[in-house]
């Protein structure tokens, strides 16, 4: 009797294997529901299913964001500036247009609206340019400057070498500091984006925003096409 159970057994768990071995396996792809749209793919996969660039994911993590205000704070000043542009100033930044290659901030500070930050998809990686303005549109002595990325990156943080032509910019301008810039940008979707600007010589500041709570829109930044009457 004893034999006949163990059997028994043995049989019914062999057809259970065989049972699991040929179902489907579970898949984590979205499943379409009848009377709505075909699911998309999980973002930041193309169709072949392979990630996007860093620079591509990049961008499109900041572009999220499009149409949205977020307000600041200085996080790093070192060595601190007494003389400071930023203290005691609302600091906002604005993700004001975006295109499949480029994204433009504009740079609230305070009630000064000259900067914009312009971010451009290069054929290696991403641009990063300042724009500056006065308040009557016309461009300011020192603007267009930043670099290229000199390296992939992350989808998390890009970094841009200062490049020769802005040295030339801050060369003929007097700010020989500047020569050796390196700005870099971290953004997390719903969280929290990043401003920095670094030196060789121990010099960092930072300015971090809150993505997770939208304020309200500043006015258009000086020089822009929004901007003019």
């Amino acid at each position: 009797m004893k034999t006949l159970i163990l059997r028994a057994s043995l049989l019914a768990t062999a057809l259970g294997l065989a049972a699991c071995a040929g179902a489907p396996a579970a898949s984590s792809a979205p499943v379409a529901i009848p009377g709505l749209p075909e699911p998309l793919p999980p973002p930041g996969i193309d169709e072949a299913g392979n990630p996007p660039a860093p620079a591509d994911a990049f961008l499109s993590a900041i572009a999220r964001h499009c149409g949205q205000a977020f307000a600041g704070r200085v996080v790093v000043d070192h060595p601190a500036s007494p003389d400071s542009a930023f203290a005691g100033k609302a600091l906002v930044m604005h993700v004001r247009d975006c295109g499949a290659d480029q994204v433009r901030i504009p740079f609230h500070v305070g009630d000064d609206h000259s900067r914009t930050w312009v971010l451009t998809r290069t054929a290696s990686g991403l641009r990063l340019k300042h724009d500056h303005h006065h308040a009557d549109g016309s461009a300011d002595a020192v603007t267009m400057y930043g670099g290229d990325s000199a390296e992939a990156g992350t989808a998390i943080r890009q970094a841009f070498p200062v490049d020769a032509e802005s040295v030339a910019v801050f060369t003929r301008e007097g700010l020989a500091a500047s020569v050796t810039n390196t700005w870099a940008m971290e953004v997390e979707p719903g969280k929290r984006f990043l401003y920095e600007l670094s030196r060789p010589g121990g010099r960092l500041f930072q300015v971090e925003f809150d993505l997770s709570r939208p304020v309200p829109l500043p006015p258009p930044a000086w020089g822009s096409e929004a901007a003019k009457p």
